[in-house]
């Protein structure tokens, strides 16, 4: 087992999360717990690592939520910002710096990269534009803020700035009856000025360097390290047309354009906060006395993002881009990353986490209610670890958190780990014993192997979950810790010493000996994963608490506990959820699942009424909408869209061509001739390169059923609605 990680230089980022609400399971699985395991991997093999994060606390959501809640941006994001970094701190979540973007050194540091660009020239297009802006709120709104129908796929959710739906990339004004998520009002439009940032510049060395690994000439990075579903996602992006960004706003919170003619705007959340990664590394280099620049610049710098997939195209096109620019202006070019293992979501319950709704697992809250739970901190590590939505969306279930907080951490690894230090204790007085070699059942009852078999065993088990957790596939490299712990239960339970000791005490000697190496081995490799149960294990085995490099001790698993060595007495790592003798931690379970359930009721409550009636509109409003009776004369699907169907329409006076987002509701053969309601003076859109001229009226059920609203079958086609 060789060592090719020390001494290698590591700059590891989490997704700053954002200062308005607290941290919930879905943040945990998708970008902090996998970002841990990671870098306290990297310690313990002697990597020279930073670890940075910080809180996000710029953009319009803040002033929204200060609004509705009364406070000023500052109070909610000093609230929130100390409440998220209070509970990782909880769950073990080892940052070597937790910054924050309303501090002074991250203003100048963002208002600093900005100049550069603007000094540079030709990185910026400033130009004036109409874009969207709420009456009743006084304010432009930024991208989020504004919802409507996408264009590309007819998604009725999409957003200002990205479907979720589809993935395009959008703007505002693309948006087809478009909504301010503020007031719920139709925005108007009015003239601003703003910066754009030059994406369409760096199309080609992106499209190189994603797909081929190539920077500068040279290999940067192994593409074939990275999930398919990233590679995936950065391609359709580059495929696709590459535009100028706006990277700033009319918001009165956040960094201010450092320019004369900027007075009045800030940075867009979205340039200043990945940022912040760079001057989270400047406050920890300036409190340990560190260069910040030898973790962002040159070439044995190893840059690696854990995100979530939603912000895939932050990481991957857009900052890469904002770093090679900036880094062409007369200074070394800062380092570009080198993985970014985004994550998919994690689902609750069967369905999607909903913070708006309060459906959501929130962490400091279960920290609270699970107070009384034994390692309650790494049971739900543990959980997250075991559904972490690495390739494709997962769910967790609160049955499921207690399945396996039963069956393994409690039947496998605990029930292992009290089993060899009781037997100790009972044979021993509590130490190692001392013997040379000897025979002893492995996996199974009838395996004779040699006590130094099972110790190559454990060399082959720690490559194995040092392997997995390089290629960020953590789910399984905590499955291989696990059955670490199995091996150890197999050797107690083929080799039954509690029998054995009455007639032969020499034969249990390798059999404890091999338990308590097989516990040694597990203080170190549970360390990345459940640090809390490894310092308690190590406590237990009365072993010193574990320090960077410590990975080594594992070139030699025979000498993790020496013979003679006095270990303290047992404790319970774990205790079952599912206790006949004593039922309240089991009762906390089914209280969450209530409350879940309760949830779930309501919303399918509120969905059976109806969504609520749209803001009031004048009789004047309704004429304008020419509503016409028609018949669907034919239908084909729209290529590469699953949602689209392509109809044509007679309607009377003409036949109209439309697209139509109802392909997952009915079959293209089933709906020709039948007769529809089309909105006929709807301004014609470009869907997925097809002209559609209309839109067809639909009814939307509680399941999201879509049906036809149809006139009589003896109506002719062309009459109005009136």
């Amino acid at each position: 087992m060789t060592n090719n990680l020390k001494h290698k230089k590591f700059l590891v980022t989490s997704a700053l999360p954002y200062a308005n609400g607290p941290l919930h399971i879905g943040h945990l699985a998708g970008a902090y717990i996998s970002a841990d395991i990671y870098v306290r991997y990297l310690r313990l093999k002697g990597a020279d690592v930073v670890y940075v994060c910080g809180s996000d606390e710029n953009g319009a959501a803040i002033t929204i939520r200060a609004k509705k809640e009364g406070l000023t941006p500052r109070d909610i994001v000093d609230k929130y910002h100390f409440l998220i970094k209070e509970t990782f701190e909880k769950l073990g979540v080892s940052f070597d710096v937790y910054h924050r973007t309303s501090d002074p050194l991250h203003h100048k540091t963002a208002q600093d990269f900005f100049l550069t660009l603007v000094e540079k020239g030709g990185e910026f297009d400033v130009k004036s534009s109409e874009q969207y802006y709420d009456e009743a709120f006084d304010q432009f709104l930024a991208d989020r803020y504004i919802k409507g129908t996408c264009p590309k796929c007819s998604y009725e959710e999409a957003y200002g700035d990205q479907c979720e739906n589809c993935g395009s990339d959008l703007s505002p004004t693309e948006l087809i009856n478009p909504i301010s998520t503020l007031s719920g009002n139709t925005p108007v439009l009015r003239e601003t000025t703003h910066w754009y940032f030059r994406l369409d510049k760096h199309t080609e060395w992106l499209k190189d360097w994603v797909k081929d690994g190539q920077l500068r000439g040279k290999q940067h990075h192994n593409p074939a390290k990275w999930k398919k579903h990233v590679v995936g996602q950065i391609l359709s992006w580059l495929d696709g047309d590459l535009r100028p960004r706006s990277i700033t706003r009319d918001l009165d919170w956040g960094i201010p354009v450092p320019l004369e003619e900027g007075k009045g705007k800030v940075l867009y959340v979205w340039f200043d906060a990945p940022i912040g990664y760079i001057s989270a590394t400047k406050a920890w280099a300036e409190e340990n006395g560190k260069n910040w620049e030898d973790y962002w610049k040159g070439d044995d710098t190893n840059l690696v993002h854990f995100i979530g997939k939603d912000n895939i195209v932050f990481h991957c096109i857009i900052f890469p881009a904002m770093l090679k620019a900036h880094g062409d202006f007369a200074e070394p070019k800062f380092a570009l990353p080198v993985n970014v293992p985004a994550n998919q979501f994690l689902n609750l319950q069967g369905n999607k986490l909903s913070t708006s709704r309060n459906f959501a697992v929130w962490a400091h809250e279960y920290l609270e209610d699970f107070k009384d739970l034994p390692n309650k901190e790494d049971a739900l590590r543990y959980a997250l670890i075991r559904n972490m939505p690495e390739l494709k969306d997962s769910d967790f279930t609160w049955e499921g958190f207690q399945e396996l907080h039963d069956s393994e951490l409690v039947a496998k690894l605990g029930n292992f780990v009290n089993r060899v230090v009781n037997l100790t204790h009972k044979y021993y007085d509590g130490e190692s014993p001392q013997f040379d070699g000897g025979n002893l059942k492995a996996r199974s009852a009838t395996e004779i192997v040699a006590y130094e078999a099972i110790i190559d065993l454990l060399k082959e088990k720690i490559n194995t979950v040092g392997s997995f957790i390089e290629n960020f596939d953590f789910r399984s490299a905590v499955r291989e810790v696990i059955d670490i712990a199995s091996v150890g239960n197999e050797i107690l339970q083929h080799n039954e010493p509690w029998k054995v000791f009455k007639t032969d005490p020499e034969a249990v000697k390798p059999v404890i000996g091999a338990s308590l190496q097989v516990a040694g081995v597990l203080s170190i490799v549970l360390q990345p994963f459940l640090p809390f149960t490894a310092a308690a294990l190590r406590n237990i085995l009365n072993l010193e608490p574990l320090e960077n490099e410590q990975w080594d001790d594992l070139e030699d698993p025979a000498s993790l506990v020496p013979g003679g060595h006095k270990i303290n007495p047992p404790e319970y790592l774990f205790k079952t959820i599912n206790d006949r003798k004593d039922k309240s931690r089991l009762e906390l379970v089914e209280k969450e699942i209530a409350k879940l359930s309760s949830i779930l009721e309501e919303k399918a409550k509120e969905e059976v009424k109806g969504t609520p009636v749209k803001p009031e509109a004048t009789f004047e409003d309704f004429t304008k909408l020419d509503i016409r009776t028609g018949t669907i004369l034919s239908a084909e699907k729209v290529e590469k869209a699953d949602k689209l169907l392509k109809l044509l329409v007679d309607i009377g006076i003409e036949k109209r061509t439309v697209v139509s987002g109802i392909a997952k509701h009915h079959a293209p053969e089933a709906i020709i001739g039948q007769k529809v309601l089309l909105l006929a003076n709807l301004a014609p859109r470009k869907i997925r390169g097809v002209f559609s001229e209309g839109m067809i009226l639909m009814a939307e059920d509680a399941d999201g059923k879509l049906a036809f609203v149809s006139p009589p079958e003896d109506f002719g086609d062309g009459f109005q609605v009136s």
